[in-house]
C-alpha cells in the first residue's frame, strides 16, 4: 500500500526526494555516488520519468543506504509494468555468440565480474590477448541477463580500424536504422535512454578514441551498463577495471602428484582441449611431469594451453615440451579470429598498437628473466647517450602504459612498499626476439649485467651484517637476473665481470643452497680465460673451491683452495687468505683431520680480527670449537665457542649464534643436559627458520630426532630424520663440516629403526620426506604431535 499525504498519494519520485533529502544530500552527489547523471535524478523527482527500471531503483537504495523496510517501501512505489520504448527502433535479437567449447577453472572470477555487473555501470576486462576476456564476457553476461530487462547487446569490435566507426557499430547492432537528420550518435542516445540495458564491447584496445563516446553514452542513459573487453583500459571517470589473470598453474615442485596437476585450472584446460583433438589421451604418471611444465612455461594463458593441447593428435606431451615454440606458432583452429591463430599472431596485434618510446623499452625489459623494479627499468630503459633517452619520469609513465597495454604485470612487493614487474615467459621471449632485431641487445645486457653486478658487490658487507637475513632474501628474489647476468658475462668472455659477481654472490650461494651452481660458474670462467690476473682467479679458485668443499667433493676442493690460498698469500691479502685458510679448514674437518682443522682456523680467526671483521671471526672460532669437541675435548670447545658467541652478539650475528646454539647443545650431549640440549637444538632450528638456513635447521631437525629416539617416541623420530634428509636432498648439501662423525647418525638411526615395526618405520619416514620445511619445522617444535598424529 502506498502512503498518503492529506489526500496526496506518494510516488516514487517524492518519496526518493523525501529520502535523499533526510540523507543531506544534493541531486549531484546521490547521481555521483550511484553512477547516475544529476539529470535523471531530476527527472525521477519530478515526476518526468515515473518508470525507473528497478536496476536504477536497487542502486539508489544501495546508495542510500535504506533499511530493510525504507527500501521495501520505496520499491513498493515502483509502477507495475515494462516502460514503453521512446525510440522507434526494430526490437533487436539479443545476440550473444555461443563458444564452441565449456569455460573452464574460471569459477571465482565469474562470481567477481557477475558481483561488479550489479555495482558498477562501466566495467572494464583487461589483459594480454588470449588470456580468455571474451570467454569470461560471454559466461558473464548470460546469467546476468536477468537483470537487465532490456536484454544484453553483444558487438564485436575487433575488426574495425577507425574508432568513429563504434558509435555506428553499436547502432547497427542493436537494430538501428540510419534516420535522415540524425547522427548515429542522437539516434543511439534516443534509444537508449530509458532503457535498462547491458551492452558488451568486445576488443576496444584499437579504438580507444572513442572512449569519450562511450563515457557521453553512459552519462545520457541512466540505466545502461556497458562492459568492455580491452588490453588496456579506457581511463574513464567510474570505470572499474577488471584485470583477468592467467589461469592458475600446478606447482612446480610437485609436478609428479597426478591429483594436484589435474586440479589446477591450466592443467584441466589442457588435459580437455588435449582429449578433444586425440580421445584417447589421457593424465597419468608418465606424461604429468610434461603436462605440468608445458602449462608454467604457458604462464597459464588459455590461448597457448588451446594450440599447445591440440597438437598432441601428433606429439607425445614430452615431444610437445621439447618442441613448444614451432607448436604455437603452427596453425590452429580455423574458427579462430585470424590474430589468435598463433601466438605471434596475437602478440604481433598487441605489440603493433603501441608507439615507438614503450616498444623500446617493451624490447629493452625482455633482459629481466626474474621481473624488475622501476628503479631496474630504468637502469637498462633506454641506451646510453641515445638522443631523447626517457628521463626517470619517462621511464615510469612508459612502465605504466605497457602495465595497462596488459604486457606488463605489475605485483606488489613482499613488503607491500615496493612493486615489482614481470613479462608472463611467453611475452618476454617474444619481446627478446625483437630486441634481438632491433640491434639494442648488446647494450640492454650489458646494462642489465652492470646493475646486477653493481647490486651484488653492494650486497657482498650486508651479507656480513646484521641486515643478512634482508640481503639473503633480496639476492633470492633477484636471482634470475643475476644468473642472467653471470651468463651474459661469460658468453661475451668478460671474466672480470663473471668473478666479481662469484666473489660477492659467495656466501649467498653457500646459505641458500646454490653451491653446485655457484661452483660451476666459476670452473666455466677458470676454463675460458687464460689472462687472468692474480687477484681475478685466486678469488675464482677460492669460490670454486669452497662450492666444491660444500658438496663434499674434497678432491677436486683440496687444490683450488691451496693454489687459492698461495696466491692470496703472494698478494697479501689478509682476507682473502683468511677465507681459503677458512675453506681449507671445513675440508679438514669433513675429512676427520681435526687438529689440520683447527690450525686453519685459528689463523683464520686472527687473521680476520686484525682486519676488523669481527663478523667472520665469530664464525671462525665456532668452527674452532667443534674441530675439538670432534676430538672430544669438551673443555677447550666450550670457551671457544662462548667466545664465537659472545662476538656473533656483539656484532648481531645471528646465523653466527645458530652455529654455536648446535655446537653448544652437543656440548650439553656430551656432559648428559639432555634437556639443555633439547632446549638448544629447539632454539636454534626457530632461528634457522627465521633466516632460511636450511642446513642447520635439517641438522637441528636430526638431533632432535634423536633426542625423541633416545625417550621412545620412534615414529615421531623417525618423521623428522625423514623431513632432515630430504631437506638436506633439496638443498644439495652433502658435507655437514660442524656436524658429528656421520657414522653416528647412521648408528643412532639403524638402532631405532630396529625397535619399530618395518611397515610403521617406513610410513612415518615417509610422510617426513614429503613434509614442506615450514611443516617440518612446525613438527619438531610441537611435541604434542598435532601436525601429524602418531
Amino acid at each position: 500500500m502506498r502512503d498518503k499525504v492529506g489526500e496526496q498519494e506518494l510516488t516514487f519520485g517524492s518519496r526518493l526526494r523525501r529520502l535523499r533529502e533526510a540523507a543531506g544530500l544534493t541531486q549531484e552527489e546521490l547521481a555521483l555516488r550511484a553512477g547516475l547523471s544529476p539529470r535523471a535524478i531530476s527527472a525521477l523527482e519530478r515526476g518526468e520519468r515515473q518508470r525507473p527500471y528497478p536496476h536504477t531503483a536497487r542502486t539508489l537504495a544501495d546508495t542510500l543506504g535504506l533499511s530493510e523496510e525504507a527500501r521495501a517501501s520505496l520499491l513498493a512505489t515502483l509502477p507495475r509494468g515494462a516502460a514503453a520504448p521512446t525510440a522507434q527502433a526494430t526490437t533487436p535479437e539479443v545476440n550473444l555468440p555461443v563458444p564452441p567449447t565449456p569455460l573452464l577453472g574460471r569459477e571465482r572470477e565469474l562470481e567477481q565480474i557477475r558481483a561488479f555487473l550489479r555495482e558498477v555501470r562501466l566495467l572494464t576486462l583487461t589483459g594480454l590477448g588470449g588470456v580468455g576476456k571474451t570467454r569470461l564476457a560471454l559466461e558473464s553476461t548470460r546469467d546476468a541477463a536477468e537483470d537487465f530487462p532490456d536484454g544484453v547487446a553483444f558487438v564485436g569490435l575487433a575488426s574495425l580500424v577507425d574508432p568513429d566507426l563504434v558509435v555506428p557499430t553499436i547502432a547497427r547492432s542493436v537494430g538501428l536504422r540510419e534516420a535522415r537528420g540524425q547522427s548515429p550518435y542522437e539516434m543511439l542516445r534516443a534509444h537508449l535512454r530509458e532503457k535498462c540495458l547491458l551492452l558488451v564491447l568486445d576488443n576496444f584496445e584499437h579504438l580507444l578514441g572513442a572512449a569519450p563516446e562511450v563515457s557521453e553514452l553512459l552519462g545520457s542513459c541512466p540505466d545502461l551498463t556497458v562492459l568492455i573487453t580491452s588490453r588496456a583500459p579506457l581511463r574513464l571517470r567510474g570505470e572499474r577495471e577488471y584485470p583477468v589473470p592467467p589461469l592458475k598453474v600446478p606447482d612446480p615442485s610437485r609436478v609428479s602428484e597426478v591429483e594436484e596437476i589435474s586440479d589446477a585450472p591450466a592443467a584441466r584446460l589442457f588435459v580437455e582441449r588435449a582429449q578433444e583433438a586425440s580421445p584417447t589421451f589421457k593424465l597419468t604418471e608418465a606424461n604429468a611431469a610434461a603436462v605440468a611444465t608445458i602449462c608454467w612455461r604457458l604462464d597459464g594463458l588459455p590461448l597457448a594451453l588451446e594450440l599447445a593441447a591440440a597438437k598432441v593428435r601428433f606429439l607425445a606431451p614430452m615431444e610437445l615440451l621439447s618442441r613448444l615454440d614451432q607448436a604455437l606458432e603452427a596453425g590452429a583452429a580455423r574458427d579462430l579470429p585470424q590474430r589468435q591463430r598463433t601466438m605471434r599472431a596475437t602478440l604481433d596485434w598487441s605489440y603493433e598498437l603501441l608507439h615507438g618510446p614503450e616498444k623500446e623499452l617493451f624490447r629493452r625489459l625482455s633482459v629481466f628473466p626474474g621481473g624488475f623494479t622501476l628503479e631496474e627499468a630504468e637502469a637498462v630503459g633506454a641506451e646510453p647517450g641515445a638522443t631523447g633517452a626517457p628521463a626517470d619520469e619517462d621511464v615510469l609513465l612508459l612502465v605504466g602504459n605497457l602495465v595497462e597495454q596488459s604486457l606488463v604485470v605489475a605485483d606488489p612487493g613482499d613488503d607491500e612498499d615496493t612493486t615489482r614487474y614481470r613479462l608472463l615467459e611467453l611475452v618476454r621471449q617474444y619481446a627478446l626476439e625483437k630486441l634481438e632485431e632491433s640491434g639494442e641487445a648488446e647494450d640492454a645486457h650489458r646494462e642489465h649485467a652492470e646493475f646486477f653486478l653493481e647490486l651484488a658487490e653492494r650486497a657482498d658487507p650486508e651479507l656480513r651484517g646484521p641486515n643478512q637475513a634482508l640481503w639473503l632474501a633480496r639476492l633470492e628474489q633477484e636471482n634470475d637476473n643475476l644468473r642472467a647476468a653471470m651468463l651474459w658475462a661469460l658468453s661475451v668472455g668478460d671474466d672480470d665481470t663473471a668473478v666479481r659477481l662469484g666473489w660477492a654472490l659467495y656466501v649467498f650461494w653457500w646459505y641458500r643452497g646454490h653451491q653446485r651452481e655457484g661452483r660451476r660458474w666459476m670452473e666455466e670462467a677458470l676454463s675460458k680465460s687464460a689472462a687472468m690476473s692474480a687477484s681475478t682467479r685466486a678469488k675464482a679458485l677460492f669460490v670454486a673451491g669452497a662450492m666444491a668443499a660444500g658438496h663434499d667433493d674434497f678432491q677436486s676442493a683440496k687444490p683450488l683452495l691451496e693454489e687459492s690460498l698461495s696466491l692470496f698469500r703472494d698478494l697479501k691479502d689478509k682476507r682473502g687468505a683468511a677465507l681459503a685458510l677458512a675453506g681449507t679448514g671445513l675440508m679438514a674437518l669433513n675429512q676427520k683431520q681435526h687438529e689440520r682443522g683447527a690450525i686453519c682456523f685459528e689463523e683464520a680467526a686472527d687473521l680476520f680480527l686484525e682486519i676488523g671483521d669481527k663478523w667472520t671471526a665469530a664464525v671462525m672460532f665456532s668452527y674452532l670449537s667443534v674441530a675439538w669437541l670432534n676430538q672430544g675435548d669438551h673443555s677447550r670447545a666450550k670457551p671457544l665457542a662462548e667466545r664465537g658467541l659472545a662476538l656473533s652478539q656483539e656484532v648481531l650475528h645471528r646465523r653466527g649464534t645458530l652455529t654455536i646454539l648446535y655446537v653448544l647443545a652437543r656440548v650439553a650431549q656430551a656432559e648428559r643436559n639432555h634437556e639443555q640440549a633439547r632446549r638448544l637444538f629447539e632454539e636454534g632450528l626457530t632461528y634457522s627458520a627465521e633466516v632460511g638456513e636450511k642446513t642447520n635447521a635439517a641438522l637441528c631437525l636430526e638431533e632432535l630426532a634423536a633426542i625423541a629416539a633416545s625417550d621412545d617416541r620412534l615414529v615421531w623420530a623417525a618423521r623428522l630424520w625423514g623431513a632432515a634428509e630430504a631437506l638436506l636432498k633439496r638443498i644439495e648439501v652433502t658435507a655437514l663440516p660442524y656436524a658429528p662423525d656421520r657414522s653416528l647418525y647412521q648408528g643412532q638411526v639403524a638402532a631405532a629403526r630396529t625397535r619399530l615395526d618395518e611397515q610403521t618405520w617406513v610410513e612415518a619416514w615417509a610422510e617426513g620426506r614429503a613434509m614442506t620445511f615450514e611443516q617440518a619445522v612446525a613438527y619438531a617444535l610441537d611435541r604434542r604431535d598435532v601436525a601429524v598424529g602418531d
